[in-house]
Protein backbone atom coordinates (compact mmCIF):
# COMPACT_ATOMS: atom_id res chain seq x y z
CA UNK A 1 0.00 0.00 0.00
CA UNK A 2 1.17 3.15 -0.83
CA UNK A 3 0.13 6.97 0.83
CA UNK A 4 0.29 9.78 -1.25
CA UNK A 5 2.27 12.61 0.36
CA UNK A 6 1.56 11.82 3.77
CA UNK A 7 4.81 10.09 5.26
CA UNK A 8 3.46 10.82 8.84
CA UNK A 9 0.55 8.75 7.65
CA UNK A 10 2.23 5.87 5.84
CA UNK A 11 4.07 5.27 9.35
CA UNK A 12 1.19 4.90 10.98
CA UNK A 13 -0.85 2.78 9.02
CA UNK A 14 2.57 0.65 8.09
CA UNK A 15 2.21 1.59 4.80
CA UNK A 16 5.05 -0.02 2.01
CA UNK A 17 5.55 3.62 0.70
CA UNK A 18 4.85 7.36 -0.12
CA UNK A 19 4.29 9.03 -3.45
CA UNK A 20 5.14 12.35 -3.79
CA UNK A 21 3.27 15.05 -5.97
CA UNK A 22 6.02 16.64 -8.21
CA UNK A 23 5.99 20.23 -6.20
CA UNK A 24 6.78 18.42 -3.45
CA UNK A 25 9.52 16.55 -4.50
CA UNK A 26 12.25 18.15 -2.36
CA UNK A 27 10.00 16.86 1.26
CA UNK A 28 11.12 13.18 0.02
CA UNK A 29 14.59 13.14 0.54
CA UNK A 30 14.38 13.76 4.52
CA UNK A 31 12.28 10.15 4.04
CA UNK A 32 14.87 8.43 1.81
CA UNK A 33 15.68 5.44 3.50
CA UNK A 34 12.60 4.71 6.04
CA UNK A 35 10.06 3.05 3.15
CA UNK A 36 10.29 0.26 1.22
CA UNK A 37 8.92 2.47 -1.90
CA UNK A 38 8.95 6.08 -2.58
CA UNK A 39 7.39 7.06 -5.98
CA UNK A 40 6.91 10.73 -7.39
CA UNK A 41 4.60 12.53 -10.27
CA UNK A 42 6.50 14.05 -13.14
CA UNK A 43 5.46 15.45 -15.91
CA UNK A 44 8.76 16.42 -17.57
CA UNK A 45 12.21 14.83 -18.62
CA UNK A 46 13.70 17.28 -15.81
CA UNK A 47 11.02 16.02 -13.40
CA UNK A 48 12.15 12.80 -14.23
CA UNK A 49 15.93 13.98 -13.87
CA UNK A 50 14.89 15.35 -10.49
CA UNK A 51 13.09 11.92 -8.81
CA UNK A 52 15.60 10.08 -9.97
CA UNK A 53 18.15 12.65 -8.43
CA UNK A 54 16.08 12.41 -5.07
CA UNK A 55 16.31 8.91 -4.77
CA UNK A 56 12.84 7.92 -6.19
CA UNK A 57 12.42 4.44 -6.72
CA UNK A 58 10.04 4.77 -9.89
CA UNK A 59 8.17 7.54 -11.38
CA UNK A 60 4.46 8.34 -12.58
CA UNK A 61 4.34 9.79 -15.52
CA UNK A 62 1.29 11.99 -16.54
CA UNK A 63 -0.50 12.45 -18.75
CA UNK A 64 0.06 10.06 -21.48
CA UNK A 65 -3.30 10.30 -22.94
CA UNK A 66 -6.40 12.89 -23.01
CA UNK A 67 -7.73 12.66 -19.04
CA UNK A 68 -10.84 13.83 -17.37
CA UNK A 69 -9.03 13.65 -14.28
CA UNK A 70 -9.50 17.31 -12.82
CA UNK A 71 -5.58 17.01 -12.36
CA UNK A 72 -4.67 15.95 -16.10
CA UNK A 73 -2.26 18.26 -17.68
CA UNK A 74 -1.90 18.70 -21.36
CA UNK A 75 -1.45 14.89 -22.67
CA UNK A 76 2.06 14.02 -23.93
CA UNK A 77 1.36 11.63 -26.42
CA UNK A 78 2.41 7.81 -27.05
CA UNK A 79 5.26 8.94 -28.21
CA UNK A 80 6.76 11.82 -25.96
CA UNK A 81 6.05 9.57 -23.13
CA UNK A 82 7.88 6.38 -24.66
CA UNK A 83 10.92 9.04 -25.21
CA UNK A 84 10.58 9.93 -21.65
CA UNK A 85 10.84 6.23 -20.40
CA UNK A 86 13.41 5.26 -22.73
CA UNK A 87 15.72 7.52 -21.31
CA UNK A 88 14.93 7.71 -17.59
CA UNK A 89 17.25 5.66 -15.43
CA UNK A 90 14.38 5.00 -13.25
CA UNK A 91 11.46 2.78 -13.81
CA UNK A 92 8.35 4.95 -15.48
CA UNK A 93 4.94 4.40 -15.16
CA UNK A 94 2.38 5.34 -17.73
CA UNK A 95 -0.79 7.84 -15.83
CA UNK A 96 -3.60 9.33 -17.59
CA UNK A 97 -6.11 8.54 -19.88
CA UNK A 98 -5.04 4.78 -20.45
CA UNK A 99 -7.56 2.07 -21.17
CA UNK A 100 -7.76 -1.05 -22.76
CA UNK A 101 -7.83 0.44 -26.22
CA UNK A 102 -4.58 2.07 -25.79
CA UNK A 103 -2.01 0.82 -23.39
CA UNK A 104 -0.24 -1.14 -26.31
CA UNK A 105 0.46 1.92 -27.51
CA UNK A 106 3.03 2.77 -24.35
CA UNK A 107 4.63 -0.57 -24.04
CA UNK A 108 8.06 -0.69 -23.24
CA UNK A 109 7.92 1.27 -19.88
CA UNK A 110 7.84 -0.19 -16.43
CA UNK A 111 3.84 -0.18 -15.83
CA UNK A 112 0.51 1.46 -16.25
CA UNK A 113 -1.31 3.06 -13.90
CA UNK A 114 -4.95 4.32 -14.09
CA UNK A 115 -8.27 5.02 -12.02
CA UNK A 116 -11.06 4.51 -13.89
CA UNK A 117 -10.42 3.31 -17.61
CA UNK A 118 -9.99 -0.04 -16.39
CA UNK A 119 -13.15 -0.68 -14.54
CA UNK A 120 -14.11 -3.07 -17.55
CA UNK A 121 -11.31 -5.02 -16.71
CA UNK A 122 -11.70 -6.05 -13.52
CA UNK A 123 -15.68 -7.01 -14.30
CA UNK A 124 -17.12 -4.18 -12.86
CA UNK A 125 -19.51 -1.95 -14.33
Amino acid sequence: MMVAADPMLAIEVEADGVHWPEARLSEARQWRGLFRLQTASAHSARAIRRASGSGMDAVLVSSVFPSKSPSASAPLNRTRFRMLARQATLPVYGLGGIASHNAGQISGCAGISGVSNFASLSGAD
